[in-house]
């Protein structure tokens, strides 16, 4: 903290003992007040007396106080996540890397691809168009409109994490001080969580930034992360996926404006679809366990006094998925359910995009690129604990692809109309058996209504009225 032991000084220095004690720099003593209340900086003056600390160094005290105030310039809401910092990062991150506002040509070339896909779309499914919205959004506006879905996910982990990291930095606070210091030191909690906050707002504003630097959607990342009927294409990003595969741009706008209007079907025609993917993310983030000795060994080996040495313990990662039964649960549930999803998207995407001659180089880069994750992913699944990549899409696709062959579209889409009816993880393992799986549960089902209405059809009438 830049507090050393008092060498009795010449008397010129200003830590030397003037009517009241050791004088504080006056930027502690402003800090001291603000933390502290009224008189706040007088009494710490004292116990440093008492402790016999003497002057702090200058240089190191402006240093750690323009981190904080850095720090804590943007206020928060007092919750785990200063979101007010995470969205100034994340707009200073997509700056960084590029962004300008959406041309009115490019708005148009979104709006036609997206027109046309959604009438390629007609044939090859029977979830109905939902496109209400066709918009072109900047890298900036990616980050705003999705941000309400990202509160939802990252808070419980972002509270877990503020918890460890404000018990981890008030402790060191504390064994650092002077017992006469430490002793005043439980006023500073409170400061110490909205850092903890802003550390975490911090990093989450960066990781959004890097993602809007990549998704080439609103949906991309196979979340219900725009409203229903919103279909979204991002120029900059989709001109990126584009290079170096020596396609035009028009086809690779359409292919992509296919496969997210077949996710807006989707998500606005199976309305449990989005709450049970959502429900599902929030059920892992709920048994992700915080790596509370990581946290404390790399405070222990940063000053805490420097927001960017705690903030790279974010960048590492400090999150163990808890190895129990209902962990491994949640997890296959929500990687099944991504898959289905993409696998479904593909299957539909496939048959609509025929017409395109590069079609299949298309469907391939976009399964490499779900296969691998970019940069951004990884940075999002070191911060949150969980990769939101359906690892088993290759499997989901040809489940459709056999459903569909054998009982039609209608069976196929037909899946979505009940959560009962969604593949399991066992049914990935099993295509070709799920038709029969699922035929079996049917006949079962119709056996116990058979055997009910014949129970019922047995009840005495009614005692006759007298």
């Amino acid at each position: 903290m830049g507090f050393g032991p008092n060498d009795g000084g010449d008397g010129d220095d200003d830590g030397e003992h003037r009517e009241g004690g050791p004088r504080l720099p006056d930027p502690m003593a402003e800090m001291l007040g603000q933390l502290m209340g009224p008189g706040g900086a007088d009494e710490l003056a004292k116990a440093m007396e008492a402790a016999g600390v003497g002057p702090v160094d200058p240089s190191q005290l402006t240093a750690m106080i323009g981190q904080v105030q850095r720090m804590l310039a943007t206020p928060g809401d007092g919750g785990p996540v200063n979101w007010a910092l995470a969205t100034d990062m994340a707009r200073q991150a997509v700056v960084e890397h590029g962004d300008s506002s959406i041309g009115a040509a490019e708005r148009r070339a979104v709006e036609d691809a997206v027109r046309l896909a959604d009438v390629w779309l007609e044939e090859h499914t029977t979830l109905p168009a939902a496109t209400t919205r066709a918009l072109a959004w900047s890298r900036a506006e990616w980050v705003e409109g999705t941000l309400p879905v990202w509160k939802r996910l990252v808070e419980p982990v972002a509270t877990s994490v503020s918890t460890a990291m404000t018990a981890a930095m008030t402790e060191q606070l504390q064994n650092q001080a002077p017992p006469a210091l430490a002793a005043m030191m439980g006023s500073a909690e409170a400061m110490m969580r909205q850092v903890g906050g802003s550390v975490f707002g911090l990093q989450l504003g960066q990781a959004m930034g890097a993602l809007a630097t990549e998704v080439v959607s609103g949906t991309e990342v196979g979340l219900p992360l725009v409203a229903d009927g919103t279909v979204v294409l991002l120029p900059a990003n989709v001109t990126a996926f584009g290079e170096g595969l020596d396609v035009a741009a028009d086809e690779v706008r359409l292919y992509l404006a296919l496969r997210e209007a077949a996710r807006a079907r989707l998500f606005a025609h199976v309305p449990w679809l989005g709450p049970y993917l959502l429900g599902a993310v929030e059920a892992y983030s709920r048994g992700i366990v915080i790596d509370t000795s990581r946290i404390e060994e790399a405070v222990r080996g940063a000053d805490p006094s420097d927001p960017a040495s705690i903030q790279q313990a974010l960048a590492e990662g400090l999150f163990e998925p808890e190895n129990t039964p209902a962990q491994t649960a949640a997890l296959q549930r929500l990687e099944t359910a991504l898959a289905l999803v993409e696998g479904w998207v593909e299957v539909v995407v496939t048959a609509a995009a025929g017409q395109l001659p590069h079609a299949d180089a298309l469907r391939e880069t976009v399964r490499r690129r779900r296969a691998t994750g970019g940069p951004a992913e990884h940075t999002f699944a070191a911060l949150v604990g969980l990769e939101l990549r359906p690892r088993r899409m290759r499997d989901a696709a040809a489940l459709w692809n056999v459903i569909e062959a054998s009982r039609g579209i209608s069976a196929r889409d037909g899946v979505w109309a009940h959560p009962d009816l969604m593949p399991t993880a066992e049914d990935l393992d099993d295509p070709v058996g799920y038709t029969e799986r699922r035929l079996a549960a049917e006949q079962q089902s119709a056996d116990v209504d058979a055997a009910i209405a014949a129970l019922l059809d047995q009840r005495p009438d009614a005692d006759p009225a007298p």
